[in-house]
């Protein structure tokens, strides 16, 4: 220890104290920033909540709208209103909220791939098995390589764990450079397909904006009043073999403005001639939208959320299935 009544030891005991001045500094300079940083999560955090909260509102008024709209015309939905897809712009405290509106069934059902109610009781079911396959092959997949993937799908989702010719069940996944186990269970969401043997990542990103996974193990309930020409694809899909994409999509462009009135008067429509669709294909064109998608954006303050909602319309009033939320657009 210097000793300051020492001339020698001056200089000692003045570096000392500057080098504790130094020391000093830094532990309050860190921990200022330790504390501007945690009050700048604090409002973030804030910020996000008050986000989210908007968002939530803007889901259940689409929800209400949605009631509002199945209810004015119980027997079909069509394109009228202009509903779906069109920005809903909602002025918030502090910022803006957008919300859209699509048609929710309109999408290739990744549950359909098999049949069943119960999660131990999950069959696989061939048609929404060639359903999948001829999508795949309709967006240019090759006929193999979608085969291997709708067959993995069903294997993926199905209870048995026995994998059907060119499918994949446990071994398959266990033998990956990460092991992992089929699901053996209905997907929660389309993001999960990620993870079946056979989905490349380029199949994926081509895929995604076809597919969905409604809570049920329908086959995709299409409404041959809302589908766009342009996802002719879902159409043509019900057809393997019978109708091309081009022909789907020419039939689609036909469409009276005010929609079909009934579901066997579709199927005899002259440029439907000649095609025989197997009695539960028939039934899944349907003239109104059982599920909607709704998607909400918020920006305030320059944080921004985004809401993603799926509605069930089947029955009254509309239901919320689940809500997911994300960041950006």
């Amino acid at each position: 220890m210097p000793d300051p009544g020492n001339p020698k030891e001056r200089g000692a005991a003045l570096l000392t104290v500057l080098l504790l001045v130094a020391v000093m500094a830094v532990v309050a300079s860190t921990a200022l920033e330790r504390v501007a940083l945690a009050t700048r999560m604090t409002g973030n955090g804030g910020a996000v909540d008050q986000a989210r909260a908007f968002a939530d509102a803007g889901t259940e008024m689409a929800r209400l709208r949605i009631n509002d709209l199945v209810e004015s015309n119980p027997a079909k939905i069509t394109l009228a209103g202009g509903w779906m897809g069109t920005p809903q712009t909602i002025p918030v405290p502090g910022g803006l909220a957008t919300a859209q509106v699509t048609d929710g069934g309109n999408c290739f059902n990744l549950n359909s791939v098999v049949s069943g109610r119960s999660e131990a009781l999950l069959k696989v079911r061939p048609v929404g098995v060639s359903q999948f396959q001829a999508l795949l092959e309709a967006l240019g997949v090759d006929a193999r390589q979608a085969a291997t993937a709708a067959s993995s799908l069903a294997d993926w989702v199905d209870s048995d764990t026995v994998p059907q010719p060119g499918g994949a069940e446990d071994e398959t996944y266990a033998g990956m450079d990460r092991p992992y186990r089929a699901a053996n269970r209905m997907m929660i969401d389309p993001s999960e397909l990620r993870a079946v043997a056979g989905i490349t990542p380029a199949i994926y990103d081509l895929v995604k904006p076809w597919i969905c996974a409604l809570p049920v193990t329908d086959l995709s309930p299409i409404n041959i009043n809302t589908l766009l020409p342009a996802q002719a694809p879902l159409f043509a899909m019900l057809l393997p073999g019978e109708l091309s994409v081009a022909q789907a999509r020419q039939l689609l462009a036909q469409r009276p403005e005010d929609g079909y009135g009934s579901v066997p008067g579709f199927w005899k429509l002259p440029s439907l001639v000649g095609l025989s669709p197997a009695a539960e294909v028939a039934e899944q064109v349907k003239l109104k939208t059982g599920f909607f998608g709704v998607t909400v954006s918020v920006n305030v303050g320059g944080t921004q959320v985004v809401e993603r909602a799926l509605i069930d319309a089947r029955e009254s009033p509309a239901q919320l299935v689940r809500r997911s939320w994300g960041a950006g657009a």
